[in-house]
Parts: structure tokens; C-alpha cells; sequence
């Protein structure tokens, strides 16, 4: 009679050496593997803190930073600008672009020294006082912006002064006599456009710096010609 079979049990199954090693060294690979995956995984967590943490502490640097610049401005505008605003208001530079006749004093040399930053100004020849007073003048009658069209206009106004009409008008200016205050005061500011061509790309510096401000000496009246 036969002898009864069974199948073997995992214990009564011999394994090779050699395969025991294999499996027990890719084992410890794996758990290796892992190991260092999930330390990676937790320093990435840890990295990703630090730096949300860091960019919350730059955002506010920068709020802080620009909310002070902001105050620091206000405050300069409120004092260092009240004094350069009042010198351009008492001279009628009231607008961008405005254009006036001064006469060079002790007085007006200091005030145009602290408005620089935001003026050009020149000496104008006569073509060019010529050519704003035809072109833009305008006179202050009764507190209104006239049109000079009329040379009755300037006589009723300045005829005091011995200035009858325009030529009279313009030589007072450019030759600054003695009614060169009434002329000037009797003279709306000119309104000018912007320069042919526009202004330089650096128009907020000074002129000898390759900007539009500052004194151009007789070099304004090719300004006065790309504005008029």
C-alpha cells in the first residue's frame, strides 16, 4: 500500500542561503529607503515652515518699510515743500508749464535758488519776449484772463505807466525798465505746451546733468521755442 503524501509546511521548506541573504539585504534596503524618505518628507514639511514663516516676516518688513517711507514723505511734503510752494505761488508759477517774466533782484536770485529743483529759467533775448507776448499774452483785467487784441487794452490798463501798445509792453519787459513791475504784474502767466518732442528722459534733473531744470542761461530760448 501507497504512503499517504502531505504538502510540507513553510518550516519544512529549506530555503538557500544564499536567496535568505538576498531577501533580508533588500529588506533592509527597503526599510532604508523608507526611513530616509520619510525624514526627507518631515525636513521638506520643516523647510516649507521656515520659509512661509520667513516670507510672513518679509511681508511685513516691507509693509513697515513702505508705510514709513510713505509717512516720511508726508512729512517732507508738509514742511520741506510748504516754503518752495509759497516762492511759486508768489511768483504766479501756479501751473505745470506756466512761464513768467522776473527781474533779477538780490530778492528773487534766493527764491529762485530754493525752486530750482522744480523750474527752468533763463535769460530771454528779445525774439523771444517778442514771440511770447504776440503768441501768449494774455492781461490781468479786473481780476479776468484778457486776450490782447487790442492795443486800447494795454493803454487803458498800463497808459499810466507811458505803455500804450505792445511794442510799448515789450520793451518795458526786455529792456526791464522802471514800470517793469506793472508790465510783468499786468501780464497773465504765459501758459506754454510741452516741448517739441517732449521733455528729456531725465527731466527732473538739473540741466548741466542732461535734465530740463535749473538755469539754461540763453539756452532757454530754445526752450521757449520747442514750448510756445
Amino acid at each position: 500500500m501507497a504512503a499517504a503524501t502531505s504538502v510540507p509546511t513553510s518550516n519544512q521548506v529549506l530555503v538557500p542561503e544564499t536567496l535568505l541573504k538576498k531577501r533580508k539585504s533588500q529588506e533592509k534596503a527597503r526599510a532604508e529607503r523608507n526611513a530616509a524618505a520619510e525624514k526627507k518628507k518631515t525636513a521638506n514639511k520643516e523647510k516649507r515652515g521656515v520659509i512661509f514663516k520667513r516670507a510672513e516676516k518679509y511681508i511685513t518688513e516691507y509693509r513697515d518699510a513702505e508705510r514709513e517711507k510713505v509717512r516720511l514723505s508726508r512729512v517732507a511734503r508738509e514742511n520741506d515743500s510748504a516754503y518752495p510752494r509759497k516762492i511759486l505761488q508768489l511768483l504766479r508759477l501756479l501751473q505745470i508749464n506756466n512761464g513768467v517774466f522776473i527781474k533779477v533782484t538780490k530778492a528773487t536770485t534766493e527764491m529762485i535758488k530754493v525752486i530750482e529743483p522744480w523750474v527752468a529759467y533763463g535769460y530771454p533775448n528779445l525774439k523771444s519776449v517778442k514771440d511770447l507776448v504776440y503768441k501768449r499774452g494774455y492781461g490781468k483785467v479786473n481780476k479776468q484772463r484778457v486776450a490782447l487784441t487790442d492795443n486800447a487794452i494795454i493803454e487803458e490798463n498800463l497808459g499810466k505807466y507811458g505803455i500804450v501798445c505792445m511794442e510799448d509792453l515789450i520793451h518795458e519787459i526786455y529792456s526791464v525798465g522802471p514800470n517793469f513791475k506793472q508790465a510783468s504784474n499786468f501780464l497773465w502767466p504765459f501758459k506754454l505746451s510741452n516741448p517739441t518732442g517732449g521733455f528729456r528722459p531725465r527731466k527732473f534733473k538739473h540741466y548741466i546733468e542732461g535734465g530740463d531744470l535749473g538755469n539754461r542761461e540763453e539756452k532757454i530760448n530754445a526752450l521757449i521755442r520747442q514750448m510756445n
